[in-house]
C-alpha cells in the first residue's frame, strides 16, 4: 500500500478549516498532519475533526518539517506566489488558492521555479474535478447544442456587512474579479478551449476596491457576458447557448452549498437534467493532486490554466483604464 502524502496548511483561514481541511482528512491517499498559525485557538478548529495535528507556529517551522510532502497555500492572494516559490524550494509540492497572483506576469516565477524543482504545483482550481463541470464539457464538445454562441456568467453575493474582509481591502488584493471572476472566467475558458480576443468591462469601486464589475467579450467563436459582484443578492449561473440548445448550470461554483449539483440540457422544449448529488470537489481535488504526486498523472488545471484566467482579468482592468467599456 503506498503511503499517503502528507499534508501541511499555511495559515488558519476560515475556509480551509471548514473546506480544505476537512477535504485533506477525508481524501484516499492524504493525510492533513500539520498547520502553521501563530494562534493556537485558531488550530483547535482544526483538532475538532483532526485530532492528532501537529502545529508549527511559524509558516517557515512547517516548510522545514521533514515529515510534510505537500503543502496548501490559503493566504490572502498577494502572498500566494511568494510562499507558493519558498515551499517549492524546501522541497514541497504546492496547492495554492486562486487567484494565484493578482497580475498574469506575476505566475511565471512561480511556473519557473515549479519547472526547475520538477514539483507539483497548481491552483486550487476545484470546479474542473467535479462531475458536473466534466458533464457538461462533454455535451458542449459532443455537439449536444450545435455550434456555440455565447456564454452567460453570473456569480455574486454580498459581503458589504464585513469591511474588514480581505476581499473588501486593496492591500490584500481584494476585489469580485480577483475572488469570483476566476470562476467566470476560468470556468468558459476551460469549457470552451478557447481564449478572448477582446475585453470590454463596467467596473465599480469603493475604497479603492472593484465591488462589481459587468465584463463583455470576445472569443474566436462566441461572445461572452458576466457579472461578478460583492454587492449584489447571491446568484450563480452559468449558460452555454448553441445553435441547436442551451447547458445550463444552476450550482457551478459552490455546488451543495448554494445548490444542488446539477446541468440541465435544453433542446427545443425538452430539458434534460443530470443531478451529482453526493460529489465534494474539494476531496476530488486532493485526490487528483495526489495522482500527480505519485503517478505522474496531468493535472487537469495548470498554472499555465491559472496565468490564462489572470490574463483575461488582466484585459478587463486594461479596459477600465482605457475608460471601460
Amino acid at each position: 500500500m503506498t503511503d499517503p502524502i502528507r499534508w501541511g496548511i499555511l495559515g488558519a483561514a476560515r475556509f480551509a478549516r471548514e473546506q480544505m481541511g476537512p477535504a485533506i482528512h477525508a481524501a484516499k491517499g492524504a493525510e492533513l498532519a500539520a498547520l502553521a498559525t501563530s494562534s493556537p485557538e485558531k488550530a483547535e478548529g482544526f483538532r475538532a475533526f483532526c485530532p492528532g495535528l501537529r502545529v508549527h507556529d511559524s509558516y517557515e517551522a512547517l516548510l522545514a518539517d521533514p515529515a510534510i510532502d505537500a503543502v496548501y497555500i490559503p493566504l490572502p492572494h498577494t502572498l500566494h506566489v511568494e510562499w507558493s516559490i519558498r515551499a517549492l524550494e524546501a522541497g514541497k509540492h504546492v496547492l495554492v488558492e486562486k487567484p494565484v497572483a493578482m497580475r498574469a506576469a506575476e505566475i511565471d516565477p512561480l511556473i519557473a521555479a515549479r519547472d526547475r524543482t520538477g514539483l507539483v504545483a497548481a491552483e486550487a482550481y476545484m470546479i474542473v474535478h467535479h462531475p458536473q463541470w466534466q458533464h457538461a464539457r462533454a455535451l458542449l464538445r459532443d455537439g449536444a447544442i450545435g455550434r456555440l454562441l455565447h456564454v452567460g456568467a453570473f456569480f455574486t453575493y454580498d459581503n458589504r456587512a464585513d469591511p474588514e474582509n480581505i476581499r473588501n481591502r486593496p492591500e490584500t488584493g481584494g476585489g469580485s474579479l480577483p475572488d469570483i471572476g476566476v470562476y467566470t472566467c476560468g470556468s468558459t475558458r476551460w469549457m470552451t478551449g478557447e481564449e478572448p480576443l477582446e475585453v470590454r468591462a463596467e467596473i465599480t469601486r469603493e475604497n479603492g476596491v472593484e465591488v462589481t464589475t459587468h465584463m463583455r467579450a470576445r472569443f474566436p467563436s462566441f461572445s461572452f457576458t458576466g457579472t461578478t459582484s460583492m454587492r449584489m443578492h447571491p446568484r450563480q449561473e452559468m449558460v452555454f447557448h448553441g445553435e441547436k440548445g442551451v447547458i445550463r448550470l444552476t450550482a457551478p461554483f459552490n455546488a451543495g452549498v448554494f445548490g444542488q449539483a446539477q446541468v440541465e440540457l435544453h433542446r427545443g422544449m425538452n430539458v434534460s437534467v443530470e443531478r451529482f448529488p453526493a460529489a465534494n470537489h474539494y476531496v476530488l481535488q486532493v485526490e487528483a493532486f495526489g495522482r500527480s504526486v505519485r503517478e505522474g498523472t496531468p493535472y487537469p488545471w495548470t498554472l499555465e490554466n491559472a496565468r490564462g484566467t489572470q490574463a483575461m482579468i488582466d484585459m478587463a482592468w486594461a479596459s477600465e483604464a482605457a475608460g471601460g467599456g
